[in-house]
């Protein structure tokens, strides 16, 4: 008796192609054999499995900051911050990957709204988060009881699996850009999530001008000697942009005076650290940010794993592979793993403080790196 074939999600189409086998009746009945086993031979999967250099499935794309602002606003005024929700966060979706919330197939990026006297609740998550602020104040981050102000240039890291919470004390709503490692943990199953407690006490409802991990930890070139730090990430909550701002502008004006120190004649860049051990601010996260003078384009530069990037002050136009765009103030743009990538600035005194083209920048280099799969190319 013949058994009866059962459904399976494996199919196989024998082809007349080089480097294929020839097309006869004893191939299709392997072939067919093969689909009944769920199994797939590798001569017909090579060229996708193993290509000659990355093929990223996300695509290059722009959003317009004003934009997201304005969609935002009108979330704050029709959607609750509250439990099921957590969070007024607007994710970017790339075009490519199929309505996912993912900007890239490893990174999630949102703008994060929160109306004048609000709360977000408290949670924990194993994701690597940070929040990059654009423009605006007001708003405390209370991170493991610790409540952290959020201020215009502000890079704010936090680990996975730390209880955090907002609150809003001012009288304006405010925005921020949220990145996570939600696309890397999704794929790999390892993400976890917990419920904290639905209000925060009044003595973290505060509003100090330093947080207490910024007085123990943000004194550049010194830490302390009496506290250990062992678990992973930062342990500094804030990056001043005081201080990402004066190291721009000094290696800028080194340069000038015949000193190396930016990373090619009118581009200099910083990345932003873990005080205890020098490494990467999370796990599986870069945080950098880069000042390009005006008038000057960068060489196109190809690396291994994306990158989304913010215009934090200045214009210019960027090309990513065969894209380009005109970018203004908060416009946020993704670069695909090996896509060409190059900016040229066109900033000036009217529309950036510093004069030059400000971009604020994470990319999931440290898993790259962990892994020994990072590879750069700076095209002709």
């Amino acid at each position: 008796m013949t058994a009866t074939p059962v459904e399976t999600p494996v199919q196989l189409h024998a082809v007349d192609a080089p480097d294929q086998p020839d097309v006869t009746p004893a191939l299709e009945e392997l072939y067919r054999g093969f689909e009944q086993e769920l199994l797939v031979p590798l001569w017909t999967e090579i060229g996708d499995l193993m290509p000659a250099h990355p093929h990223s499935r996300a695509v290059p794309h722009r959003w317009k900051w004003e934009n997201l602002l304005r969609l935002a606003d009108r979330a704050g005024h029709i959607v609750p911050v509250g439990r099921g929700g957590e969070r007024r966060a607007i994710a970017l979706a790339n075009p490519s990957l199929g309505g996912r919330p993912f900007a890239t197939p490893t990174l999630w990026a949102a703008i994060q709204y929160l109306m004048p006297g609000e709360d977000a609740p408290e949670h924990r998550h194993t994701q690597h988060a940070f929040r990059f602020v654009v423009e605006g104040s007001g708003v405390w981050t209370v991170v493991g009881g610790d409540a952290v102000p959020m201020n215009r240039g502000d890079f704010l890291p936090q680990a996975g699996w730390n209880w955090h919470a907002h609150h809003n004390a001012s009288d304006q709503p405010m925005a921020w850009i949220d990145g996570l490692d939600i696309p890397f943990q999704y794929v790999t199953e390892s993400q976890f999530f917990e419920f904290g407690r639905d209000e925060i006490s009044e003595g973290e409802r505060i509003t100090p001008e330093y947080s207490r991990s910024e007085r123990l930890w943000g004194h550049p070139g010194l830490r302390p000697v009496g506290v250990a730090h062992t678990t992973p990430g930062s342990p500094l909550l804030a990056y001043k942009w005081e201080h990402t701002d004066r190291a721009l502008a000094d290696q800028l004006a080194l340069a000038k005076e015949g000193y190396a120190g930016t990373v090619e004649p009118g581009h200099a860049a910083v990345r932003f650290s873990n005080p205890a051990d020098g490494t990467d601010v999370l796990p599986t996260v870069r945080a950098e940010f880069h000042r390009i003078v005006r008038g000057t384009e960068t060489a196109p530069v190809r690396e291994t794993g994306s990158s989304v990037y913010q215009v934090f002050d200045g214009s210019g136009v960027i090309t990513v592979g065969e894209r380009t765009w005109s970018v203004t103030r908060g416009d946020l743009f993704v670069v695909p793993s090996w896509e060409p990538f190059s900016a040229r600035s066109e900033a000036g005194s009217t529309d950036s403080d510093s004069g030059a083209l400000d971009l604020f920048r994470f990319s999931d280099a440290p898993v790259f790196e962990a892994l020994r799969l990072n590879r750069t190319q700076l095209d002709k």
